[in-house]
């Protein structure tokens, strides 16, 4: 099995202790999903939230996302369109906070996951019991 290193599982949204499960159940643009979480990972069996309310905090890195799309859509409305009018600069801001809070709630969690769930990569870490027995979206 391919080996992948830490920033390929964080962009993959992997498991961060086997970095081969996934995180997410559904694609980021299925908007009736796209919050639905595994409740342990389908390869080694890591519980994702570490604690009650673990994933509270992945709510400043997706703050942080949101500054960074209204600041470089704004900026590049203003550049590309050279000074337009406000509704220019709403509309080109909106439309990109739409496009993209999907991908900004994922990666928020599994920033959040990976930089302080405190879990250390381990490729021996497969557990072996079926992943229907132990999986269910998180919330259930």
């Amino acid at each position: 099995m391919k080996k992948i290193n830490a920033l390929q599982a964080i962009i993959q949204a992997k498991c961060p202790r086997c970095r081969q499960g996934n995180m997410f159940i559904c694609s980021p643009y299925n908007l009736a999903k796209f919050t639905d979480t595994y409740k342990y990972c389908p390869r080694c069996g890591l519980k994702y939230e570490r604690e009650p309310g673990f994933f509270y905090g992945s709510m400043y890195i997706s703050y942080a996302f949101t500054v960074a799309i209204v600041l470089t859509f704004g900026l590049g409305a203003n550049i590309l369109g050279n000074d337009p009018p406000l509704w220019v600069y709403l509309t080109a801001i909106t439309v990109a906070l739409l496009i993209f809070s999907p991908l900004s709630f994922r990666y928020a969690r599994v920033l959040m996951l990976h930089l302080f769930g405190g879990v250390a990569y381990d490729p021996e870490a497969l557990d072996e019991r079926p992943v229907e027995s132990k999986n269910a979206k998180v919330g259930d």
